[in-house]
């Protein structure tokens, strides 16, 4: 904490050791198949720049992005890794993808034809992923698409096949039979194309069990400490703390309102304290309380206090009257993520998902980052 300026507003601590721990934790429960990183969005919000070399040096050999971009910025990161595009192909943009030494992902037939076509004139195979639409209706080639390209073998001679791959819609909830499903069409449509490595499972995906596994894993929301998965704890821990200044404490009389609108009113004497963080920082608007019965809540000494009234872009105003213990003094810092609020609650509160939460944070406040295993 030393190292952290007296201007810092906020801190995001960013622990690289157990995004590690927790990789390791994944590769283990899905062996044989081998355990890939989504590192994507800067790394889900907590730093590629940062992260990647971590992951590479836990043993990470196959990493997803999901723009070319992405793709050079992880190639300079990690030594020989294998890099897949999510996005694929946009049209023309097959040379940036050669540049970074990438893989694209296609889903599209057009996209496909692209890919061959551009390696047809440069004479040489090149290699790709193709994503098969198993029930998400998103992105993937369909079963007339696949169809199409197995009975093209030309097309084919221009292509290292490197991964065929889909994504499930329900996998957080272990009992949809839609989980089911997608299996036995992911399945059917890889059967129908030339032998490669295959991949279903995403973090929630690879703990409906082994059937899910195959070839390779992709997890990311999972490695960054989330637990989406309904059907029980993913065996990782938490990631990222974050932390923000008390700016003031001030007392409010019965009736007196706080914040814009004017939407909290004191029911009885009341102590509010602002805190230097709001949306601007990820703190969604969303989590303000008043407009509704309950919002968000921050951690002081392990106690839960409400935000009062509105989030705003710089500052949050908390009810800390029932905080036991010492009182919050102007420039303490209070916890918004960790100490009893998990990303996912943090989500729920502002009535989104913890992926949002993590993506969303914002670069105004200092980061710390725990050094993970060289």
């Amino acid at each position: 904490m030393s190292a952290v300026p007296p201007s810092a507003t906020g801190i995001v601590t960013i622990d690289l050791r157990a995004i590690q721990e927790n990789w390791r934790a994944l590769a283990e429960r899905v062996r044989p198949a081998e355990c890939g990183a989504v590192v994507k969005a800067d790394a889900y919000g907590l730093g590629a720049e940062r992260v990647i070399p971590a992951l590479a040096a836990a043993g990470c050999r196959s990493f997803f992005v999901a723009t070319p971009q992405e793709a050079a910025q992880a190639m300079r990161l990690a030594a020989a890794p294998t890099i897949y595009v999510l996005d694929g192909l946009l049209p023309g943009a097959g040379d940036a993808l050669i540049d970074a030494a990438a893989i694209p992902v296609l889903s599209d037939i057009g996209a496909v034809r692209e890919w061959a076509a551009l390696a047809a004139r440069r004479d040489v195979r090149l290699p790709a992923a193709l994503q098969l639409d198993s029930g998400l209706n998103r992105l993937g080639l369909s079963e007339a698409d696949v169809m199409t390209l197995a009975a093209d073998a030309e097309l084919f001679a221009w292509l290292d096949l490197k991964l065929v791959m889909s994504h499930l819609a329900c996998a957080d909830d272990p009992d949809d039979a839609k989980n089911a499903a997608q299996l036995g069409a992911f399945r059917q449509l890889a059967a129908r194309l030339l032998p490669a490595p295959l991949s279903l499972a995403a973090s929630d995906g690879l703990m409906l069990g082994p059937d899910f596994h195959f070839d390779l894993v992709r997890p990311g929301y999972a490695l960054y400490g989330g637990q989406a998965f309904k059907g029980g704890a993913t065996p990782v821990r938490p990631v990222v703390r974050v932390e923000a200044r008390v700016l003031q404490v001030r007392d409010v009389g019965d009736g007196e309102t706080v914040g814009y609108s004017a939407t909290f009113s004191a029911k009885g004497p009341r102590r509010i304290a602002t805190i230097a963080a709001g949306y601007a920082d990820g703190l969604f608007r969303h989590l303000s309380a008043g407009d509704r019965e309950t919002g968000g809540s921050v951690s002081i000494n392990g106690h839960l206090a409400p935000i009062a009234g509105r989030v705003s872009m710089d500052l949050i105003t908390v009810d800390v009257t029932d905080v036991p213990g010492t009182p919050p003094q102007r420039g303490d810092l209070v916890c918004v993520i960790g100490d009893g609020l998990p990303i996912e609650a943090v989500g729920a509160a502002a009535g989104t998902i913890g992926y949002e939460v993590l993506t969303s944070l914002g670069r105004r406040f200092h980061r710390i980052y725990l050094d993970g295993d060289a």
